[in-house]
Formats: structure tokens, C-alpha cells, sequence
């Protein structure tokens, strides 16, 4: 959370809702008044001379140099004429959209524009049951539902944090379906279900010839997604050697394509998810901090079932609905909210779809079970060997496991092992060759 002292300016007037995003500008690099100023409504204009709202004491600094004014993406930038400009990503610009986290230089100053997360602090939880898909009477989920409808006037990038199976991917078609993009494509892509030397394809496109078996020019999840949303999902997994380019994606809107060296300009509001906690993953060198940031202007949290209870019985009923059962009885209610959901609202839908086809709910896997997983576990680790190798060994073995469990599940059909794997079809296959399992 940003701190501000006496120096700082603020807008008072709440913003209503579908409203943008405010931000905090800040001057770095010199002498301004006020240094930080927040801006919720209006705009903001730069200079040296005393009319400015933010005064920047340098020469190289127009008396009226450039005016600030709120968008959905952010912060839209206009020159009002000064002599030496503004630049932005080591180019002169006449005007621009800023997306928070941006920063432009200003003669010999730097202004930065960041989110006002703030806004979002104590945000009072709207008194419904249900936002778009999610459904919820729980006090988490009535702030996360509060949060979503503040948004509704913003198109800065949100990153959904969350277990596995707890509804990331509802959340962003419901940022996209509420949103000034709402006409526009949802372009799904599961970073963590490509291979890793086909990521940069997905999502930039690449051109015929660009690399063996690129028989033709593909258009990328970006381009695809232009005057809509892109949800990346487990982004967490997304390669080292890819995050300079969603960076440059995320600043500048410019993509190109693998193997290609024209440059294409898109209009795309991104919206991350991962179950990972990725400031410990930028900790550990594994994910960059700049695209981090970049990533989370805005972040929201989904909490795991186990810690709403109260939302098991009205998720219950919902998903009964679609299966098409009627009536949940007392005892059937009463037996799922016994259970500790460590698959959380999937391994509900799972349980939900069972009971519809058998009648009967199926059994609970124990806690014995998972407990038994843990002693294993540790008792396998060497503290001699580093932690990525055996992290990969130990991820390795599991992926063995659960294609063998998949396919038994399923009768040998990839297809529909694919679709509950929540993988394609083409990359289930090169795992199930892989790891030598046979269908």
C-alpha cells in the first residue's frame, strides 16, 4: 500500500460505480508539487508553471507540458504543446493510453502511473447470492463479488489467485462479460497445458516455415483476442524466456509473430489466473518481477470451499439444477458439507454429476489418504539434492500416475480423457507416448 504525506493531492469525490480505476501519479527524479497525486475523477495536468495540478520544478519542463485524464485501460496521456515532449518506451508520443505501471519521462522527470489499489480496501460486499456464473452468500465471496462490480468501468489487468477448482476461470469470463469488451472475444490459453517450445506460438502467432512442423502461418492468442480478453491460466507456468514478450505485449499492445518481423498492434484486456503464489516465485527467480507487477494491477483472491462453508449448499443446489435433479435432500446437503473439498468447487460439480448419473453420492477420499501422501513424501526427499531436480522427478512420477488413473477412467478415450484433464487433445496424446502408457 502506498503512503502518502502532506505533499500529496487527492480527489475526494467517490467514484461511482462503472467507473475507471483511479490512479497514483508520482514524480521521480525531481522537485514537484504535489510528488504523488491521486486521481479519481477529472484530469490532471503536468508543468512547470503554477496552474499546473502537479508543478515540476525544471526547466526542460513546459508551463502546461501534458494533461493526465481516467480511461478504462488506465490513464489516457496528451501533449499540450510543449516545446521538448513526453516520451514513453524511448519514443516522443503525441498522445497514448497508459495502462498502471507505466512510466513517461517529462523533461528530466519520470512520472509514474500506478493503480489505486486503495480503492478496493474495505470495499463493502454487495448483498446478493450470486455475480454472473459465481455463486456465493459467504462474506469472502460478497466482497470478491463487490470488488467484480467496482471493475466493471476498468480494463487494467487483474491476476485471480486461487486453489485449483475454485472458479478462476468463472471469475474471468465474468470480468469479461461485464466489461466495456463484453462484445468482443474471450481467448482462453492454459500455459501450464503447451509445451514449453510451442508457447511463444500460442500466444504471438508464428509465420510458415518459422520452425519445424510450422507448416502454415497461425495468428496467436493476442491477435485473436483483439477488442476482447485474453485469460491466461496457470501463469505461474509460463516459461523465463517468454515473459520479455508478454512484457512488451503488455506495455506497448505490440505483438509479432514467431519467425515473422512486422510488428501488429492489438487491443486486448488481459486477465491472468494462477494457484501458485507467484511473489514467492519471483522470490525464487522462477518469474520476473517487472511482469508481475505488470500482471497484478489489480489482484484478487478466491478463497479455497473449505474456508466458506456457507457457500457449499447454494453451489450444491445451482449445479444440481444444471445435472438436472430437482431436489437435494437434507441428508445429501448435510453429507457435503462434511467433506473437506480439496478440489474445492470442482470436485463438487464432479460429486454433483456422480450423484446425478448413480443416484448415490460417491465415497470421500479420507484425509488418512492425503496424510499418508505427506509422511511418503517426506520420507522420499534427500536434502543433499537440490529442490528443482527433485520437484521434477516427484512432478514427473505423478504425471505417470494420473495418466494411467485418466485413461482407466475414461476406457482408453482420449478424447473424453482430455476434456475432464482439461488439456488438448494433441499435447494428452505426446504425454500418454511420452511416459510410454498405452490406450
Amino acid at each position: 500500500m502506498t503512503r502518502f504525506d502532506e505533499s500529496t493531492a487527492t480527489i475526494i469525490r467517490p467514484p461511482g460505480k462503472g467507473a475507471p480505476l483511479g490512479v497514483i501519479v508520482r514524480v521521480l527524479h525531481a522537485q514537484a508539487t504535489p510528488a504523488n497525486y491521486r486521481l479519481q475523477l477529472g484530469r490532471c495536468v503536468i508543468g512547470s508553471g503554477p496552474a499546473s495540478d502537479i508543478v515540476i520544478a525544471d526547466p526542460a519542463v513546459s508551463r502546461q507540458h501534458c494533461e493526465l485524464s481516467l480511461v478504462a485501460e488506465g490513464v489516457a496521456l496528451a501533449d499540450m504543446g510543449s516545446k521538448n515532449g513526453i516520451f514513453y518506451l524511448g519514443q516522443r508520443v503525441e498522445r497514448a493510453v497508459l495502462s498502471p505501471g507505466a512510466m513517461v519521462s517529462v523533461g528530466n522527470a519520470t512520472v509514474m502511473i500506478d493503480a489505486d489499489s486503495t480503492l478496493l480496501d474495505g470495499i463493502a460486499p454487495l448483498e446478493v447470492d450470486h455475480f454472473d456464473e459465481l455463486v456465493g452468500v459467504s462474506l469472502e465471496m460478497r466482497r470478491l463479488f463487490a470488488v467484480m462490480e467496482r471493475l466493471k468501468g476498468s480494463l487494467v489487468p487483474v491476476l485471480i489467485e486461487g486453489e485449483s477448482g475454485v472458479g478462476k476461470e468463472l471469475v474471468a469470463r465474468a470480468l469479461h462479460r461485464t466489461s466495456q469488451r463484453a462484445a468482443g472475444p474471450l481467448i482462453a490459453v492454459n500455459c501450464g497445458a503447451i509445451p514449453r517450445e510451442l508457447v511463444a506460438s500460442e500466444l504471438f502467432g508464428h509465420r510458415r516455415g518459422a520452425f519445424t512442423g510450422a507448416a502454415d502461418s497461425r495468428k496467436g492468442a493476442f491477435e485473436s483476442a483483439h477488442g476482447g480478453t485474453l485469460f491466461l491460466d496457470e501463469i505461474g507456468e509460463l516459461p523465463l524466456d517468454v515473459q520479455p514478450m508478454l512484457l512488451r505485449a503488455l506495455e506497448s499492445g505490440e505483438v509479432r509473430a514467431v519467425g515473422s518481423d512486422e510488428v501488429r498492434h492489438v487491443q486486448v484486456r488481459l486477465v491472468a489466473a494462477t494457484n501458485r503464489d507467484l511473489e514467492e516465485e519471483v522470490q525464487a527467480g522462477r518469474f520476473r518481477e517487472d511482469v508481475f507487477y505488470r500482471l497484478g494491477v489489480v489482484r484478487v483472491r478466491i478463497p479455497p470451499l473449505r474456508e466458506r462453508p456457507a457457500d457449499i449448499e447454494p453451489i450444491a443446489r445451482r449445479l444440481a439444477a444444471a445435472a438436472g435433479i430437482t431436489v437435494l435432500d437434507a441428508g445429501v446437503i448435510e453429507q457435503l458439507k462434511g467433506r473437506s473439498w480439496q478440489g474445492n468447487v470442482r470436485e463438487l460439480r464432479n460429486v454433483i454429476q456422480a450423484f446425478a448419473a448413480l443416484g448415490a453420492l460417491p465415497k470421500a477420499m479420507r484425509p488418512k489418504s492425503l496424510a499418508n501422501l505427506d509422511v511418503a513424501l517426506g520420507e522420499g526427499l534427500d536434502m543433499a539434492r537440490p529442490y528443482a531436480e527433485q520437484k521434477d522427478e516427484l512432478s514427473e512420477r505423478f504425471t505417470r500416475v494420473y495418466l494411467a488413473a485418466l485413461m482407466a477412467h475414461t476406457a482408453g478415450n482420449q478424447t473424453a480423457a482430455a476434456k475432464l484433464a482439461g488439456l488438448d487433445r494433441s499435447y494428452l496424446g505426446k504425454l500418454l507416448a511420452k511416459h510410454g502408457i498405452k490406450t
